[in-house]
């Protein structure tokens, strides 16, 4: 006989998915491990489905990669120098993740984490979590929710909030994988365009070396829409980093209803925009995708995902001379991200 036993998350648990529909065909796929968008598949004009995010084919397969798939991060997305930060004179040691530096909130962030499923239909996916003081490093008891929307016009909304009872640092996003060719091929035939004037060069462990940069005359300008690959390692910021992975200060500046970026597919049957309440996009071109467990093929090869990472500058806690809000969430406030992935087939 099979074993038909079912594969236990770490908490010893099974894993929990959940299924978003709408009218027009499009469905999407959620796991409460992580908070994690597994699948958004896309019906196109001429009736085929288009998946365009990149995923594991099994849940247990999660957490067997270190690319972050689909997840949400936190308390802190992207980066933190040397994994520590000064706040109202008190230094606060934090778990490092990448080699002396802290990426996506520690070695146990909230991508690692079971969130409590609060509410959930057709439409709709709520989760919580919570996170105690001392988690990580960061100081004070965090709760956070994670709301993931798809409405009828093919739009992923996601929104994030959190409460504090201590000031911290709170920067939260979700860790998408695009392709918009249905995974085949490489992102960097995809076309993309990312509203925003500066760029924030990093040294080669992705922190920030200098400060933000005018996109103008460099290969960072992505104001006018253009092929990934026209500009591909043409200068140093770039070498650093086997590609893109940068953070861009959005022309629309936290503006909802203004783009913040738009991707198009190969072969233009599918476009994606982007609209945040968040300052900067991190755009991340999947320099180090290559060996990543792959739900269509065996592996996944660098450069077949592409990330927009919507969220605070990295090392904003080390850098409050920047031009964005307060990253330090205090008791009292709440913290509130929203953004949204609209599919446009043609």
């Amino acid at each position: 006989m099979l074993n038909e036993t079912p594969i236990l998350a770490p908490d010893g648990l099974p894993y929990r998915l959940l299924t978003l529909r709408n009218g027009a065909g499009m469905v999407v796929t959620l796991m409460d491990w992580g908070a994690t968008l597994l699948s958004a598949r896309v019906p196109l004009p001429d009736s085929s489905v288009r998946e365009t995010l990149l995923g594991c084919a099994s849940p247990e397969q999660y957490i067997n990669q270190t690319a972050y798939l689909g997840a949400s991060v936190g308390r802190y997305a992207n980066r933190i120098a040397k994994s520590r930060f000064e706040l109202d004179g008190v230094r606060y040691p934090l778990q490092s993740s990448q080699g002396e530096n802290q990426l996506h909130g520690g070695p146990e962030g909230f991508d690692k984490r079971r969130w409590k499923i609060a509410r959930q239909n057709d439409s709709e996916a709520l989760f919580s979590l919570h996170s105690a003081d001392g988690d990580q490093g960061f100081p004070g008891n965090l709760t956070a929710t994670a709301r993931f929307t798809l409405t009828d016009d093919n739009r992923i909304a996601i929104e994030y909030r959190a409460t504090v009872d201590k000031p911290c640092p709170v920067n939260l996003t979700n860790h998408a994988y695009f392709n918009l060719d249905g995974n085949q091929g490489d992102i960097r035939d995809h076309k993309l365009q990312i509203l925003a004037d500066e760029y924030l060069p990093v040294d080669e462990m992705g922190i920030p070396s200098q400060g933000l940069k005018s996109v103008s005359g460099t290969s960072f300008d992505f104001r006018r829409a253009k092929i990934i690959a026209q500009d591909f390692l043409s200068d140093d910021d770039q070498r650093k980093m086997k590609g893109y992975d940068h953070a861009f200060l959005l022309q629309a500046k936290g503006d909802i209803k203004q783009p913040a970026a738009q991707v198009w597919s190969a072969d233009e049957k599918l476009q994606m925009t982007v609209y945040t309440t968040a300052s900067a996009l991190q755009f991340y071109s999947g320099n180090y995708l290559g060996g990543t467990t792959a739900r269509e093929q065996d592996k996944y090869s660098d450069w077949q995902g592409l990330a927009l990472e919507s969220e605070l500058l990295p090392d904003s806690p080390n850098h409050p001379e920047w031009p964005q809000p307060d990253c330090v969430l205090r008791p009292g406030e709440a913290y509130i991200s929203v953004t949204e992935y609209h599919f446009i087939p043609h």
